[in-house]
C-alpha cells in the first residue's frame, strides 16, 4: 500500500499558548499584567514546548469588556505598556523560535473609537453607515434582539433619535461590514500588524460580521428578548468578506488564522477553513463546550455532562473534518471556566492532578492544533464566589441581572456562576507562594485563587510528576509523532460510559489513546492487545495494570 503523504504545515504541528495579558504577570506593581511581565516569563512558556503565543487584546481600550472594546487598533493600551514594549516582546518570541498571534476584534469597536464618535454626530455624518443604525419601532427598539451581555441589543442615541446595534455591551457598537470603506479600514489595519511581524490572528466572533436582516428573533429562555443569532451568525456575505480578507491580506503572509465562529458545525467549518476554501486556517467549535449547556443555555442550567455526548461531539468533528479541514482543540479559554473543575475531579489533590493530565491527553492527541489557556498546564481550578459583588466580568454580571429580574433565586444564580462563569479563568496566574502568587507586588486587579500557595508554577517546575511537566512530555510526544499529528481518528469502545478510547492511524502505524473519565476503575479490553508493551505516556507510573484503568487513568501506546 502506498504511503500517505500528509499536507504538512507549521500551524498544524504547532501548539498554541493563550495569554490573557492583564492576568499573566505584572511587572510594575499596578496590579494589572503587562507586556514586560509576559516578556519576563517567555522562558517558562518556551520550556512548556508550545510554538505559538496568542495574546488577548492589548490595543488601546476603555476596558469596559477587558479590551474587547477597542478605541484605537494601532496603539498599545498604556495599561500594558508601549509599542516599543510590544516590538521587543515580538522580537524575543521570534528569537526563541516561537510565533505570536494577536486577537482581531472587528465585529465591533468601542463607542469611544473615533469612527463611532464621528458616526453618531448626525444622520449625515460621513461615517454614519460605518455602523448599524435603525429607526425605532412601536415606541421602542427596532426589534426584540437581546445582547450577549444582557439587556437589549439596541441603544437609542439621544442626538439623532436612532438606535445602534450592539450584539454585546452598549459600549461595543457593531461595525457595518456591508460598507466597503469599513472593510478597507480593517484590512489596512491588519496589514499594519503583519508588517510589524506578527504571525496571525485569532478572530473574535468573526462569523457575526454579516447580518441577514433585522426581523424579530425567537424568544430566548425567559421570554424577554429574541435571539439575534439566526440572522447574525454565518450570514449571507460572511464567506465573501473572508475571501476578500484572504485575497487582500492573509494570502500575502505565512500565518495562522483561527475564527471564533458562533453556530459552527463541521459542514460550516469546511466552508470557513476547508483546505481549498481560501478563508481561514481553522475555526473553534463550541459543541464540546455545550455538552453541559455551557453555550446555548449557560445562565439557565448547569446540567451534568455525559461522556457519550463528549464522544459524539468529538468523533463527529474528527471524522467529518479529516482530509477536508483542520480542528482547533481546546478545553479552556478566557470565556470558559477551568476544565478540571468542569470535566475532571477536584475532590482531592491526587484526583485533580490525574484528571488534569487525562483531559489533556484525551483532547490534545486528536487531529488538530491544541490551544492551551494560561494556567491550564498547571491544572488550575475554579474559585468560589460568595456574591455577585466579587464578579468583575461584564457578561456574568449582565446575565445574572437579567435572571434576578425574572425572579430566579440568588442561590440558583450563584450556583451557575460558580460552575460556568468566565470569571474563573481570569484570575491572575499564580507563579509562586509569595504574596499574591508572585503575580504582582501591588493589589491584583481581581483576587487570585486562594489556593495559590500550594498550586503555583514554581512548585510544579520542581516536581517531575506535576501537571506542567506532564504537559511538556505530552506536547513533545505529539510533536515527534507523525501518526499523532496527522493520523486518522477512529473511536473505540463507543458504548463505555467510563472510557474514552480512540486510535490514530497513518501509513500502517497505530496509536491507541485510552482515558478513564470516571473516579472508579474501568475495564478496558483494548489493553489486552498491547500487553507487555510499555506506554509511550501515562499518568500512573508504569501504565495500566492488565486491562483495567484506575480512576482518571490515561495511557498512550504507539506501534
Amino acid at each position: 500500500m502506498k504511503a500517505e503523504q500528509p499536507a504538512r504545515a507549521w500551524w498544524k504541528e504547532a501548539a498554541v499558548y493563550q495569554i490573557y495579558p492583564r492576568s499573566f504577570c505584572d511587572s510594575n506593581g499596578d496590579g494589572v499584567g503587562d507586556l514586560q511581565g509576559i516578556l519576563g516569563k517567555l522562558d517558562y512558556v518556551q520550556r512548556l514546548g508550545v510554538d505559538v503565543i496568542w495574546l488577548n487584546p492589548i490595543y488601546r481600550s476603555p476596558g469596559v469588556d477587558n479590551g474587547y472594546d477597542i478605541s484605537d487598533y494601532r496603539s498599545i493600551d498604556p495599561r500594558f505598556g508601549t509599542m516599543a514594549d510590544f516590538e521587543r516582546l515580538l522580537a524575543e518570541v521570534h528569537r526563541r523560535g516561537m510565533r505570536l498571534v494577536m486577537d482581531l476584534v472587528v465585529n465591533h469597536t468601542s463607542d469611544e473609537h473615533p469612527w463611532f464618535i464621528e458616526s453618531r454626530q448626525s444622520k449625515t455624518s460621513p461615517k454614519r453607515d460605518w455602523y448599524i443604525w435603525q429607526d425605532g419601532a412601536q415606541g421602542g427598539a427596532p426589534n426584540n434582539w437581546g445582547a450577549n451581555f444582557g439587556g437589549s441589543a439596541w441603544t437609542r442615541d439621544e442626538a439623532t433619535g436612532q438606535y445602534y446595534l450592539h450584539l454585546f455591551a452598549p459600549q461595543q457598537p457593531d461595525l457595518n461590514w456591508e460598507n466597503p470603506a469599513v472593510r478597507d479600514a480593517v484590512f489596512d489595519m491588519m496589514d499594519f500588524w503583519f508588517r510589524k511581524g506578527i504571525d496571525g490572528f485569532r478572530m473574535d466572533v468573526i462569523s457575526l460580521i454579516s447580518k441577514a436582516g433585522y426581523a424579530d428573533g425567537p424568544l430566548l429562555p425567559g421570554g424577554q428578548y429574541g435571539d439575534p443569532m439566526p440572522q447574525c451568525a454565518n450570514g449571507p456575505r460572511v464567506h465573501e468578506f473572508l475571501r476578500e480578507m484572504d485575497r487582500r491580506v492573509l494570502s500575502r503572509y505565512d500565518c495562522l488564522t483561527v475564527g471564533e465562529n458562533a453556530g459552527n458545525t463541521p459542514e460550516l467549518a469546511c466552508r470557513y477553513a476547508g483546505f481549498d476554501a481560501g478563508e481561514l486556517k481553522m475555526t473553534f467549535q463550541f459543541d464540546l463546550m455545550d455538552v453541559d449547556g455551557g453555550e446555548r443555555d449557560k445562565w439557565n442550567a448547569c446540567r451534568r455532562w455525559k461522556l457519550a455526548d463528549i464522544k459524539s461531539v468529538m468523533t463527529r468533528w474528527q471524522t467529518q473534518l479529516d482530509g477536508k479541514a483542520w480542528n482547533a482543540l481546546f478545553w479552556e479559554n478566557h470565556d470558559q471556566p477551568r476544565s478540571v473543575s468542569r470535566f475532571g475531579d477536584t475532590s482531592s489533590e491526587e484526583r485533580r492532578v490525574r484528571s488534569a493530565k487525562m483531559l489533556a491527553t484525551c483532547l490534545f492527541l486528536m487531529q488538530g492544533t491544541p490551544y492551551i489557556f494560561q494556567g491550564e498546564e498547571l491544572g488550575l481550578v475554579n474559585r468560589h464566589f460568595a456574591s455577585l459583588e466579587e464578579i468583575d466580568d461584564l457578561q456574568t454580571r449582565g446575565n445574572c441581572a437579567d435572571r434576578l429580574a425574572r425572579g430566579v433565586p440568588m442561590e440558583n444564580v450563584m450556583a451557575v456562576v460558580n460552575y460556568i462563569s468566565r470569571e474563573h479563568a481570569r484570575a491572575p496566574m499564580p507563579w509562586s507562594d509569595a504574596p499574591n502568587g508572585g503575580f504582582t507586588t501591588g493589589v491584583p486587579w481581581v483576587p487570585l485563587h486562594p489556593g495559590y500557595t500550594g498550586l503555583n508554577a514554581e512548585n510544579q517546575l520542581r516536581d517531575p510528576d506535576s501537571v506542567y511537566n506532564y504537559y511538556r512530555a505530552l506536547l513533545a510526544l505529539r510533536k515527534g509523532s507523525m501518526v499523532l499529528l496527522y493520523g486518522h481518528y477512529a473511536l473505540q469502545m463507543p458504548e463505555s460510559e467510563q472510557v474514552y478510547a480512540y486510535t490514530r492511524t497513518l501509513n500502517g502505524q497505530t496509536a491507541l489513546i485510552v482515558c478513564n473519565f470516571s473516579g472508579q476503575a474501568a475495564d478496558c479490553p483494548l489493553l489486552s492487545a498491547w500487553a507487555g508493551r510499555p506506554p509511550a505516556l501515562a499518568n500512573y507510573a508504569g501504565g495500566p495494570e492488565n486491562r483495567t484503568l484506575r480512576p482518571y487513568e490515561c495511557a498512550v501506546y504507539l506501534e
